[in-house]
């Protein structure tokens, strides 16, 4: 039998934009516990999206971004008589947000040559133009659950 679920923990806003997303955002992207350098990646993109597009804020910019590269259904295995079925499931709201945080670092980390500043600002730009590696893998997710929308009965 599983035990309770964790607690959530209450997460500080970030100091330059007043935002938890961000915060998230820097959270997602800091490893070795080095967030003063995580900090200085995101500030450094998000000035770089800021010259780019003069006529919105760089917060605006990301929440659309953040926005268009949530993904709405997944799939998840589901073993039922010996074989294993891919049930499509809604995402909850705190799981979208994070696989998209997730998808977006994951697909600049992936952007060789370029320092992670500037490959960051790429990739949050391309995901609030709808183009770019995040988008496609929100759309292949879509695509994944819809293939498999035959097993939905199985959902649990």
């Amino acid at each position: 039998m599983r035990r309770r679920r964790a607690a959530k923990r209450e997460l500080i806003p970030d100091v330059k934009y007043n935002s938890e997303l961000v915060a998230r955002l820097i959270n997602t992207i800091m490893s070795r516990g080095k967030k003063s350098t995580a900090q200085g990646i995101v500030y450094g993109a998000f000035d770089l999206i800021k010259n780019r597009k003069k006529d919105m804020e760089p917060l605006e910019i990301f929440l659309q971004a953040l926005e268009n590269v949530k993904p709405k259904l997944e799939v998840k295995s589901r073993r039922v008589g010996g074989a294993t079925y891919q049930v499509p499931v809604e995402v909850s709201g705190d799981r979208q947000v994070a696989m998209a945080l997730r998808w977006i670092t994951g697909f600049a980390q992936g952007r060789k040559g370029k320092p992670m500043m500037d490959s960051l600002a790429a990739e949050i730009f391309d995901a609030f133009e709808n183009t770019g590696s995040a988008i496609k893998k929100r759309e292949d997710t879509h695509k994944m659950a819809q293939a498999n929308k035959a097993f939905a009965h199985y959902r649990w």
